[in-house]
């Protein structure tokens, strides 16, 4: 799992699990173990997640059941309902995620191979790999892979999972609430598009 800044700078990484297991699985895992590190964002503001993770406070998730492909929103003229809208400017937000993976995976063909290592060796070439990419980001804004990847728009497999045993366990007024924002969000942008 891991987080990312808008100009592609990886700002959490947690690795460690198998990569068959389940986002859900992970996800609950990171922001209940406090050790895992991952900051919780501030009161207004939000990780742009996709439909493998809950609505809940910090984390916005996409509508399920409406589109979610870039191939979807290409070419098709005029959107039709706001949650599609939603999911249409949700998708480019969260793409940027996309691209880091894609140039992380391209300049460093080891994680491709590194599954021969034991998880622990594993791990510690992800998270080196990880704070090369930044580094080499910070160094040079002009570096031809994150140029190639800066515009690029990434078609992505974004469908919904669940946990192992079929759901995650959120408070109902946690999720309430997070549906409620992304109302908000949905309607804003709506209204906007709409003028």
């Amino acid at each position: 799992m891991a987080a990312c800044s808008h100009d592609m700078l990886f700002t959490y990484v947690y690795a460690g699990w198998e990569g068959t297991c389940n986002d859900s699985r992970v996800f609950l895992d990171a922001i209940t173990r406090s050790e895992n590190g991952l900051p919780m964002p501030p009161i207004g503001y939000y990780y742009v997640v996709d439909a493998g993770y809950p609505n809940v406070p910090g984390f916005l998730a996409p509508y399920r059941g409406e589109s979610y492909h870039l191939k979807d929103f290409r070419g098709r003229g005029r959107i039709r309902n706001k949650q599609a809208l939603f999911n249409c400017r949700h998708l480019s937000l969260r793409n940027v995620i996309e691209r880091c993976f894609g140039v992380l995976k391209e300049r460093f063909p080891i994680l491709d191979m590194s599954r021969g290592y034991p998880v622990r060796r594993q791990v510690q070439i992800l998270i080196a790999c990880c704070a090369l990419h930044n580094f080499i980001r910070m160094q040079d804004r002009n570096d031809d892979l994150f140029l190639e990847y800066e515009e690029d728009d990434i078609i992505f497999n974004t469908e919904a999972s669940t946990s192992e045993n079929g759901s995650l366990e959120f408070d109902m007024s946690q999720q309430q609430q997070m549906h409620e924002i992304r109302e908000s969000i949905a309607n804003a942008i709506w209204d906007d598009y709409n003028v």
